[in-house]
């Protein structure tokens, strides 16, 4: 399964979401159409596969980093927080760059919402152990820092996806 996930990620950098086909992807992988059609009945399901296993990854940082924060004084929930969080999505920056163009083109908005869900679950918990703070509107306070998070880092995904120009 990695190699197949990992020859899609290949094949969307090298020839682009429209280009990508199961074909190509079986051939980069070293693996028949027919195994990769036993996992994955079409393109869609494939990707799909690739973009949860990207956001699984990036919601158990998140998961982790909270729960090792418990109890911790609030700068330093934010600063473990914030580190998982810009490391699980630039550890591998190429992926992350492809991967956000294929939850745009996927109707993935059922799943995004069941990490979001976590994501809200797991920083709630830890929160709510601050040693040094309260939060009268916990929910406003995620949502906040939540929207903070990903706001930057889909704001470096798509500055640094733009073509590079040179100035003349």
């Amino acid at each position: 399964m990695d190699a197949i996930f990992d020859a899609t990620i290949q094949v969307l950098l090298a020839e682009g979401l429209q280009r990508l086909t199961t074909i190509r992807v079986a051939a980069r992988a070293g693996v028949s159409v027919g195994t990769l059609y036993q996992y994955f009945p079409q393109k869609q399901a494939l990707l799909f596969a690739v973009l949860q296993r990207h956001l699984e990854r990036v919601v158990r940082a998140i998961e982790d980093a909270t729960a090792s924060a418990h109890n911790a004084c609030l700068s330093t929930m934010v600063k473990g927080v914030v580190a998982a969080f810009v490391k699980a999505k630039t550890e591998n920056l190429d992926e992350s760059r492809a991967l956000y163009a294929v939850a745009l083109e996927l109707d993935s908005r059922g799943y995004v919402r069941e990490v979001e869900a976590r994501n809200r679950a797991a920083l709630e918990a830890m929160l709510k152990t601050a040693s040094d703070a309260h939060f009268d509107d916990i929910s406003t306070t995620i949502f906040m820092f939540r929207g903070q998070l990903e706001s930057l880092c889909l704001g470096y995904l798509e500055r640094e996806a733009r073509p590079k120009c040179s100035a003349n």
